[in-house]
């Protein structure tokens, strides 16, 4: 059952891919307009990418409504960390020893990592389609980062060979040296990564902020509690003390241990925003 709902949505239909066509032809347009010259490129993309997510759909569809779905779904799981290691091998610029190996296990790890936190806390249903879902996105995720370790190892150590040098002949080994050049590195691969996780959260507060503008119009949400304290967030004044979300004002005078005292205590309120 949870499976066919995962694969019921309404966002589906000719309106979603003419606003698809539409971005591309905006797309299109600017390039043109600029001179990038990338119009065929773009094009030759937009028609693989419609290729590949048409093929995955009807392939996701015909697999996950058979009775062995759970299976399928983790067979598909370990195929994607297959082509995500050959993909990082094949996009690193210079030929390292063992690379598939550490590739590998680097994508399997944070893989296990991201399903278990997701699933382990209950963030999500745990299904087929779902379990398939996160993967994807983890691993999509984890291989440009993971190329550009590569790259920037290799590039790190060609710049530095004479610190190299140095630290070995002061008689570090092989793993010493690894991990005085390692973690330059690996902050280097982490950066797009991070930045994009600065710009999700900001667009998580702008998108909390507009839905408490919204709810103060439309009055308080369903089984707010009135002048009560949510995570410190309380507008002082002359009547009293309001909550910036819904607008409830608590009326000024309560002391210790009074009705309007107790209401300040911290408590988790359905209001989800203050």
């Amino acid at each position: 059952m949870m499976v066919a709902q995962s694969l019921t949505s309404g966002a589906t239909g000719w309106p979603v891919a003419a606003a698809s066509l539409s971005l591309l032809t905006v797309a299109l347009g600017l390039g043109a307009w600029i001179g990038l010259r990338l119009e065929r490129d773009l094009i030759e993309a937009a028609v693989r990418a419609a290729i590949q997510l048409l093929a995955v759909g009807a392939l996701f569809a015909l697999i996950f409504r058979s009775a062995g779905a759970w299976w399928w779904a983790w067979l598909w799981v370990a195929g994607m960390v297959v082509v995500a290691t050959v993909v990082v091998t094949r996009r690193a610029g210079s030929q390292v020893q063992r690379l598939t190996a550490t590739a590998g296990g680097a994508i399997i790890g944070s893989a296990l990592v991201s399903i278990g936190v997701t699933f382990g806390f209950e963030v999500i249903d745990f299904d087929p389609v779902s379990l398939v879902v996160v993967a994807g996105i983890t691993i999509g995720n984890a291989v440009p980062s993971a190329v550009l370790g590569v790259n920037q190892t290799v590039q790190l150590c060609r710049d530095r060979v004479g610190d190299l040098e140095a630290i070995l002949g002061l008689g570090f080994d092989r793993r010493q040296a690894v991990r005085f050049m390692a973690p330059r590195a690996a902050k280097a691969a982490l950066i797009p990564q991070v930045e994009r996780t600065k710009v999700v959260g900001s667009y998580d507060r702008v998108a909390a902020g507009g839905c408490a503008s919204g709810r103060g119009r439309r009055g308080p949400a369903p089984g707010h509690v009135p002048g009560a304290w949510h995570g410190g967030h309380l507008r002082r004044g002359r009547g009293g003390d309001s909550c910036p979300g819904c607008g409830h004002v608590r009326p000024p005078g309560g002391g210790l241990g009074s009705p309007t005292h107790r209401l300040s205590q911290p408590l988790r309120s359905a209001h989800p925003v203050c």
